[in-house]
């Protein structure tokens, strides 16, 4: 194919992306291709446009086209999709396409291929993205799971659980025997008689009783030595 035929292809191109195709030179143009945004992507979020530069060696399409991949000026970061570093990978996958287009016009074949092979790298993240957050919610549930029905008793926990229970039961009726040893040892001590001061004895009326005992006291003690001196 020589220069008109690369005219013609560039005029064809033209006609399927009239609003896409840019000229750099006579043998150079960019096409900006729009991402479809998949399913699970934000709705909201604006659409990201990769741009291919395409430039004719003198022998295509006997040789391959030059490519190159970049974003338009100032767009925003993708989440899924980074044009530095996912370039190598998304145009080595074109090679398959070139390869089979050889001595043909390839770029709208091209521009297609690289477009779905965008997507299904997007995709891919996404899933990703996705089963990470399903496992997690997956894991959310079975804690609130275990924290309504409880968890599910093995021979290992039940044992584990048994053990504990004895040692607690143990340690229960240690202390209590302390307890009760201690209380009998307080019984077995005998209280120490309080003896009531001159003020407390009047108080209760117990003064003059003492002292009539204290007189009957002496009489009986005159009386004992009374009959030993006779």
């Amino acid at each position: 194919m020589g220069r008109e035929e690369q005219k013609e292809e560039r005029e064809v191109l033209d006609s399927i992306f009239p609003d896409e195709i840019h000229d750099v030179s006579d043998t150079e143009y960019r096409i900006s291709i729009t991402l479809d945004a998949p399913e699970q992507s934000d709705e909201d979020a604006e659409p990201f446009v990769l741009v291919l530069r395409v430039q004719y060696p003198e022998a295509y399409p006997d040789i391959a086209p030059d490519l190159d991949l970049s974003t338009l000026p100032n767009a925003p970061k993708h989440d899924n999709l980074d044009v530095h570093d996912d370039k190598p990978r998304l145009l080595e996958a074109l090679q398959a396409t070139i390869e089979e287009n050889l001595g043909m016009a390839m770029v709208f074949t091209l521009v297609s291929a690289l477009k779905e092979n965008a997507e299904s790298l997007i995709a891919e993240r996404l899933q990703v993205v996705q089963a990470e957050k399903d496992k997690e919610a997956a894991k959310a549930e079975e804690e609130e799971d275990r924290k309504f029905h409880g968890e599910s008793v093995t021979r290992e926990s039940f044992l584990a659980w048994r053990e504990t229970f004895q040692n607690e039961m143990e340690e229960l009726e240690r202390r209590r025997q302390e307890d009760k040893e201690a209380e009998d040892k307080k019984k077995k001590v005998p209280k120490e008689e309080k003896k009531l001061t001159g003020r407390e004895l009047w108080e209760k009326g117990l003064a003059g009783k003492m002292e009539e005992d204290d007189e009957g006291e002496d009489i009986v003690e005159s009386m004992e030595i009374t009959k030993l001196g006779s």
